[in-house]
């Protein structure tokens, strides 16, 4: 386009170069045939301009109409895909939002089974419990069996009681039988074993938790008592004894707080005895069954540091 200018420029000034020779009056005797040929050749160059300047003019009208409509096809798609893009984001939001309803629902109902269970396993160990008892009374004697002998003497194992006298009734010599066992306050005794925890007086704070497990095995603080000897044996490298005592925790009281916890340190545990794909499979578990917890966070955190998928294919 400026190369053309430029020769069109040169060509404008030619032209009027000899257009001022042309009309400059000159003698009849220095007109010549160069001078004719000269002004033949100016006029060709001059047409030779205009039909130049013609096709430039015709060409960039059609370069005009084709940038326009390229301009006009652009903002056109542009709105398309404004568009697309609009419609997707309201598909993905509206995705987004059935799943969080979903997850919900499913968390929900997994902790419903998880209540349920619980249920179940303490109905279970209270059945056990009164079945145990039944049969301590069944193999009770009735009474104490009396003794023959000479007069005056007494019956062996009861002092004081004459041959032939009855056996008061259970009971009676209450200061001869041994106390029996008394259960310590459950919640004292959980604060004492977590405030030894918290301590790292590791040795006293398990027996604590064991006290509570023992004479209160159907409370959730027993569940949380699982959980915190878990955490012990964790702590203390002793991880096969963690697993075992997170496994009590998610068997016998899946809907205890500490369950996401449990579940995520079983995990860690597995993991720390080289049992790659049980511990990639609880983290997963985890994160369906618990996916709105901080510890599905930390369960997700720790397989995407391990180059793992958090959903299997």
């Amino acid at each position: 386009m400026q190369n053309a200018r430029t020769i069109r420029n040169r060509i404008l000034a030619a032209a009027v170069v000899a257009t001022m020779l042309m009309v400059t009056p000159v003698r009849a005797h220095a007109v010549s045939k160069e001078i004719v040929q000269l002004q033949t050749q100016v006029q060709q160059l001059l047409d030779m301009v205009q039909r130049l300047q013609s096709t430039m003019d015709t060409r960039f009208a059609v370069l005009q109409n084709l940038a326009q409509q390229t301009a006009n096809q652009a903002v056109a798609m542009n709105n398309t895909v404004n568009g697309l893009q609009q419609k997707l984001n309201a598909q993905n939001e509206a995705l987004s939002g059935k799943m969080d309803a979903t997850s919900g629902q499913i968390q929900s109902l997994n902790d419903s089974v998880d209540e349920l269970k619980t249920r179940i396993a303490k109905l279970q160990k209270s059945i056990d419990n009164m079945q145990g008892q039944l049969q301590n009374i069944q193999s009770q004697p009735a009474a104490m069996p009396g003794a023959t002998g000479t007069p005056g003497q007494t019956t062996p194992g009861v002092p004081g009681q004459t041959p032939g006298q009855a056996p008061g009734p259970q009971g009676a010599t209450g200061a001869q039988n041994p106390p029996a066992n008394q259960a310590p306050p459950l919640a004292q005794t959980f604060q004492a074993a977590l405030g030894d925890y918290n301590a790292a007086r590791y040795d006293l704070a398990s027996s604590e938790f064991q006290d509570v497990i023992h004479y209160y095995p159907m409370d959730d603080m027993a569940g949380s008592a699982q959980y915190y000897l878990g955490e012990i044996a964790y702590h203390q490298h002793k991880f096969e004894d963690a697993v075992q005592h997170y496994n009590a925790v998610l068997e016998g009281f899946s809907g205890n707080s500490k369950a996401p916890a449990a579940q995520l340190h079983k995990g860690y545990a597995l993991l720390d005895l080289h049992r790659r794909s049980e511990g990639i499979h609880e983290l997963r578990a985890l994160i369906q069954r618990y996916p709105h917890t901080p510890e599905s966070e930390h369960a997700r955190s720790k397989l995407n540091a391990m180059g793992v998928r958090i959903v299997p294919r």
